[in-house]
């Protein structure tokens, strides 16, 4: 590995586990707060862009583009269309990705750098061959470090628990066994414990999805005599190296207990928001505290799905691309299943489905609480941007993603599965709802068709076209043989 980068120092400094920091840092907390202005770090300033043109050809930026990248795609949360991106502009620039061997990387086990194809352990400070890591692993910083270099931006993209609880009951209802014996979602959460058995297999998907992909470790009074119900096949639990808020190269903001659980509203449309959780136990606020002041100092920007394009705005910004490069199309959506600001808001919900987010929220309090982070974090980027630049800047990315529609698919929209015929296109089928996917249409020129094959192409499909164009198979020529002479 070399000698350690400052920012790679930076990140890794800190006690080796989260008790020890628990107890170290509540001893020095009054001192930190004293002593606050010289550890405090700013909100990264956010470059400033040329006017967005109205062409669909990208536009210039003044800044270099980032392209040392790593991306946490946790489940259900839109991660996909970000993926999606990704392939894309990775493709269009010939950059080489970190691969998998087949989709993801020993999911649910921690990532290992041993699973990215290809890799070599480097030596003597030697720069790391990839340039995007961004397919599904359980987060494990020590292991990505040897596989990207520190400086690389780091994001990740999170959602409403409630939204999310939705998408992953109908989609790993096969696979979680809790689901699968539930007969509902609403009779799951109405009594969970009564499916829900901590280290069955597949249980991770039913309960703090969210927590489990950054690969935190869960409260001590969330483990049981049958270990970590989360990681039955981990046996050590991840160490986390832990950062007093406002000390790392990424944190945002001092963290206040009553404001993690109690947010300030938010503004979004012209209306005010307040996310209001349901009851939750305050017992482990101190670890949960702590364990989100990591993931500031780690991760440089986390986008959430119910601000999608905002989050696609500042992402774009951070990263000096060009808007187009940030346009694209939804992709492994649901039949039926919704996007957008709704999942936040409570209006046009019933009873019943209020009932069902507060125990949905209050059942996977530990998402709750990273959702609530971010969801204020991003907001906090979104008010130094400026609200009516951002809102300029989503009006004229959801045109381009319109006028992208029009002109490469059938329809204009995402299609049931059913009348997609070219394998190609054709989305992986999991889980009890249908899985949307493109039909392109036909007579478009040769340019266009190749972008358009880019936009629509589903996230394995995509994967394995990487794969083959970083490790072209080879053709081994038949070997000569001498002809054996009879006696």
């Amino acid at each position: 590995m070399g000698p350690l980068s400052p920012t790679r120092t930076r990140r890794l400094w800190g006690p080796r586990s989260l008790g020890v920091a628990l107890g170290v840092f509540m001893t020095i907390g009054f001192a930190l707060q004293l002593w606050g202005g010289p550890f405090q770090k700013r909100l990264p300033g956010l470059q400033l862009r040329q006017p967005l043109a109205p062409s669909l050809r990208l536009a210039v930026s003044s800044c270099p583009p980032r392209q040392r990248l790593v991306f946490l795609k946790t489940h259900k949360s839109g991660s996909s269309s970000v993926l999606n991106l990704l392939h894309r502009y990775g493709d269009r620039h010939g950059l080489r990705f970190a691969l998998p061997a087949r989709y993801q990387f020993g999911y649910p086990r921690l990532f290992q750098a041993s699973r990215v194809k290809g890799y070599r352990p480097q030596g003597g400070g030697t720069k790391p061959p990839f340039h995007i890591l961004c397919h599904h692993m359980r987060f494990n910083l020590k292991e990505v470090l040897q596989v990207m270099p520190s400086d690389s931006f780091f994001f990740s993209i999170v959602r409403d628990p409630a939204a999310l609880a939705r998408s992953a009951f109908s989609y790993y209802k096969s696979t979680s066994s809790a689901f699968r014996k539930a007969p509902s979602l609403a009779a799951f959460l109405a009594s969970p414990r009564a499916f829900y058995r901590p280290g069955a297999r597949g249980d991770h998907y039913a309960r703090n999805l969210l927590w489990f992909d950054f690969g935190l470790p869960f409260p001590p009074e969330m483990k049981t005599k049958r270990g970590n119900p989360h990681s039955p096949r981990d046996p050590n639990l991840p160490q986390l190296n832990i950062l007093p808020s406002g000390t790392g190269p990424r944190a945002h903001h001092t963290l206040d207990p009553n404001g993690l659980f109690h947010p300030a509203p938010t503004v979004a449309g012209g209306h005010r928001q307040t996310s209001s959780p349901a009851s939750l136990d305050l017992g482990s606020s101190s670890f949960i505290q702590w364990s989100l002041a990591w993931l500031d100092s780690v991760f440089d920007l986390v986008l959430v799905a119910e601000y999608f394009d905002e989050s696609l705005v500042l992402l774009a910004d951070a990263l000096c691309w060009g808007l187009d490069d940030v346009v694209g199309f939804m992709h492994n959506a649901q039949a039926g299943g919704e996007q957008g600001q709704s999942a936040v808001s409570n209006s046009g919900l019933t009873t019943e489905d209020m009932q069902l987010t507060a125990r949905a929220r209050a059942w996977n309090h530990l998402d709750w609480a990273l959702y609530v982070h971010f969801n204020r974090s991003l907001w906090a980027r979104i008010n130094q941007y400026g609200q009516s630049r951002l809102e300029s800047a989503v009006a004229e990315l959801r045109a381009r993603r319109e006028a992208l529609a029009k002109h490469c698919l059938v329809g204009g929209e995402a299609l049931d599965p059913k009348y997609i015929t070219d394998r190609r296109f054709r989305p992986f089928q999991f889980g009890s709802g249908k899985v949307l996917g493109y039909v392109l249409r036909s007579g478009l020129s040769l340019a266009d068709q190749e972008e358009c094959e880019r936009l629509a192409t589903p996230e394995l499909q995509y994967k394995d076209k990487l794969d083959a164009k970083q490790f072209p198979p080879t053709v081994s020529l038949p070997r000569k043989t001498s002809r054996v002479l009879s006696p």
